[in-house]
């Protein structure tokens, strides 16, 4: 905005002292005066002229970052989705694999929370029940599924997640 006022108030400078000039070569005002007030001209001009490019350089690059951004939320937002599908998709594997383990009710919830890493004594009060009873459901999960303990069952669903690597 400020940069539009500026230009606006050049091409003015511009103007009135253009209309001095010709006054002066009218009346006669010694050449030195008519050429320092042309040079006024000349240069108002040339500022204004640069301002103008500039603020049209200016735009357009604004108008490139407007769409590069737009098209980063789109990207974003499909990223996002597919990010929230494969975690159903993931969530259903592994309920079918609770299923699989004939796991109870009970049990999947205490699997799935152990999954998320909360500690035993964090999940008895989720579930609003004794830590003994979480930790009993623990080691029915783990004798059940054939796995020894928390790491190995966590490894169990994650393992695949990685691709392999040299080292």
């Amino acid at each position: 905005m400020k940069d539009k006022v500026i230009t606006i108030i050049l091409f003015c400078v511009m103007l009135l002292n253009s209309i001095d000039v010709f006054v002066d070569i009218g009346l006669g005002v010694p050449i030195a005066h008519v050429i320092q007030e042309s040079m006024i001209v000349i240069i108002s001009g040339f500022a204004a002229m640069f301002l103008v490019f500039d603020m049209r350089k200016r735009s357009t690059e604004l108008d490139k970052l407007a769409t590069e951004l737009k098209n980063a939320d789109t990207q974003i937002h499909s990223l996002n989705n597919k990010m929230n599908k494969e975690r159903r998709h993931f969530s259903e594997v592994i309920k079918q694999q609770f299923e699989q383990w004939s796991l109870t009710k009970g049990e999947q919830q205490v699997a799935f929370l152990l999954l998320k890493g909360l500690s035993l004594k964090e999940i008895s009060v989720v579930r609003n029940t004794k830590e003994t009873t979480v930790r009993q459901q623990a080691s029915s999960i783990y004798a059940k599924s054939n796995l020894d303990g928390r790491h190995e069952f966590s490894a169990w669903f994650i393992e695949d997640l990685f691709m392999e690597q040299t080292i």
